[in-house]
């Protein structure tokens, strides 16, 4: 992955929400980042889909879900920019209650079915 690639994906504030959010749960599914970001399945469909297109995410199917979760082969170099990064964004208000709405979502897929 080229840097211009890596910063360009990271320069849409709903990917970079949904980044941390995966940094900070391990995995999600679209229906989680839908009630987290309070936005559209096809929006947050979307977004997701340009991050594993430009290999930040990886995606796993489990049953019927399809999980989410940040690519745990990026190269070297992108490991302390994406750290520093998502700790700048768990520091605002917008994900902040991005967080509390995942926390209080009833009928997460690991807890029971969704989606």
């Amino acid at each position: 992955m080229l840097p211009t690639q890596f910063f360009k994906c990271l320069s849409d504030d709903t990917r970079l929400r949904c980044i941390t959010l995966l940094q900070k749960e391990g995995k999600l599914c679209v229906c989680e980042l839908t009630v987290a970001l309070a936005l559209s399945q096809p929006k947050i469909s979307r977004h997701l889909a340009s991050l594993r297109q430009c290999g930040l995410l990886q995606d796993s199917r489990e049953g019927q879900w399809v999980y989410y979760q940040i690519n745990p082969k990026l190269a070297e170099w992108t490991a302390p920019l994406l750290q520093n990064a998502l700790a700048a964004v768990e520091l605002t208000e917008d994900f902040k209650i991005d967080l509390q709405r995942l926390q209080q979502m009833e009928n997460r897929p690991e807890m029971t079915i969704c989606c």
